[in-house]
């Protein structure tokens, strides 16, 4: 049930990405494109993202954590290529147009709606 909850809430903030960010868009079925970017984002942030974030802990550090912002960016491109890449096949794909700064504001905005979301949907503590 703890996996449905945070499969919701991060389908929930990629669609407020794509919302909200001009050119970070989705082609195809929304709904399709938007729950298996949702699970692609999750995973790559799980351990791509966890691996960048360990090795540049000095370089977070010294910006007090804005660094994160670019990887969380960064993490976005990876998982948006293999989106389209590997899993086109479901019948959604995003698509991006404008370089870095949609990734970076889609990014900022999933971060932000996921940590609110995550806020008020606490579950319970494991038994």
């Amino acid at each position: 049930m703890r996996f449905l909850i945070r499969w919701l809430v991060s389908a929930i903030s990629v669609a407020a990405a794509l919302l909200l960010v001009p050119g970070f868009t989705v082609e195809g079925n929304a709904l399709v494109a938007i729950l298996v970017a949702s699970l692609v984002i999750g995973f790559v942030n799980a351990t791509l993202g966890l691996i960048f974030k360990i090795g540049m802990i000095g370089c977070i550090v010294m910006t007090f954590g804005l660094f994160t912002l670019l990887i969380n960016a960064a993490m976005l491109w990876v998982s948006v290529w293999v989106l389209n890449n590997w899993f086109a096949w479901v019948g959604g794909t995003v698509v991006v147009e404008g370089g870095f700064w949609p990734y970076f504001w889609a990014a900022l905005v999933i971060t932000v709606v996921s940590g609110i979301l995550n806020w008020f949907v606490r579950p319970d503590e494991e038994q």
